[in-house]
């Protein structure tokens, strides 16, 4: 005999398991085919990726551009209007999004548990090792042309979920929509 809705609890509602699988591949397949778009063969996989999203409230911006039409404000922006609460990190802003900026990642004032860097390739590299130091130990989430490999190896081999060469928002849009 199968339960009651109510007393099925955070559980799909019995009968509905196998369309709620599929509906959770089918997001994940869709993920999988993305990350198959980065240059970097060593990023996480889905199923961990999702996770990330899953717990994820706070979101720290190095290079939130002040400018509407780039991708450096763009993606915070819908990343905003999902529910994360982003917090800007450009020494040349006093406030983006609503929220004051940080002139570095060290400054930001409440923990995160990710940061996504839109600086370029040369430049990546620092912001990863200041990623690093933080505590709580964020995630680092390099944008879509954007390496360091060397310090993502560093900060991977210290227990660091590391990705590059990828657009969160692409990931998130995979996964929620």
């Amino acid at each position: 005999m199968f339960a009651p809705l109510w007393a099925v609890g955070n559980r799909v509602a019995p009968g509905r398991a196998g369309a709620y699988r599929r509906r959770t591949m089918d997001r994940l397949d869709a993920l999988r085919l993305l990350l198959r778009e980065s240059s970097d063969p060593h990023n996480p996989p889905a199923d961990a990726l999702a996770a990330l999203f899953e717990g994820l409230e706070h979101i720290a911006v190095v290079g939130l551009s002040r400018d509407p039409a780039k991708a450096a404000r763009r993606v915070p922006s819908c990343l905003a209007a999902q529910g994360f609460q982003i917090h800007p990190v450009n020494p040349h802003a006093e406030r983006l999004l609503g929220r004051p900026a940080s002139p570095t990642l060290s400054a930001v004032a409440e923990p995160v548990g990710l940061v996504v860097v839109f600086r370029p390739p040369a430049e990546a590299a620092d912001v990863v090792r200041e990623a690093m130091d933080l505590p709580g130990a964020p995630a680092i989430w390099l944008q879509e042309g954007i390496r360091a490999d060397r310090e993502a190896a560093e900060a991977r081999a210290a227990g660091r979920l590391v990705v590059q060469d990828l657009c969160a928002y692409k990931v998130h849009r995979a996964l929620y929509t």
